[in-house]
């Protein structure tokens, strides 16, 4: 199977993107940043649908689709914090999360060579809401009339974050007892 498929040029786009994503932001151009930033989304669900469709599946875009995702969500929260947007302590909940279940994985590979962890339905639904707040942010900042996230949403995206690295740590544990 070959590594460079449409699947994956997909994915190097959108890793692309978040580049110029970032300079738009910088240089507050915000309706670019929104529709980059839909760009990115719809190629994100786009391209997992296809590789599966297709059976073009690959290692490489098995490791650099949810790269690509981490990397557009932490930029995004760690400017958006910046810019106070969003609160930073829901910033430092998103990467700490990332960073604690990346870390597990890192454990897991390095002791018992465990190469994949399956996502979970709260990581998805995390990563969902997350999402759709930075994409909220965005349209709130674009548009008059339409306020910056409310207190539900933030605690929402927060919840939905913590229960799924509580998830991920509960999974590697007993992965790791299993071994």
């Amino acid at each position: 199977m070959r590594v460079l498929n449409i699947p994956n040029i997909i994915t190097f786009i959108r890793i692309l993107i978040i580049p110029v994503f970032v300079t738009a932001l910088i240089y507050r151009k915000y309706n670019y940043a929104l529709a980059l930033f839909v760009v990115a989304s719809v190629t994100d669900a786009f391209d997992g649908l296809l590789a599966r469709l297709t059976n073009q599946q690959t290692r490489l875009g098995a490791f650099l689709d949810p790269l690509a995702d981490k990397f557009l969500l932490v930029t995004s929260f760690i400017l958006f914090s910046v810019y106070d947007w969003i609160p930073k302590w829901l910033t430092i909940t998103v990467i700490s999360r990332d960073l604690i279940v990346t870390l597990g994985w890192l454990l897991l590979y390095l002791i018992y060579h465990v190469t994949r962890i399956e996502p979970s339905l709260f990581g998805k639904a995390a990563i969902a809401s997350q999402l759709l707040l930075i994409a909220y942010t965005l349209l709130s900042i674009n548009r008059d009339g339409i306020p910056l996230p409310g207190d539900w949403m933030l605690w929402t995206v927060a919840a939905l974050t913590i229960v799924s690295g509580l998830q991920y740590i509960y999974r590697g544990l007993k992965h790791a007892g299993e071994k």
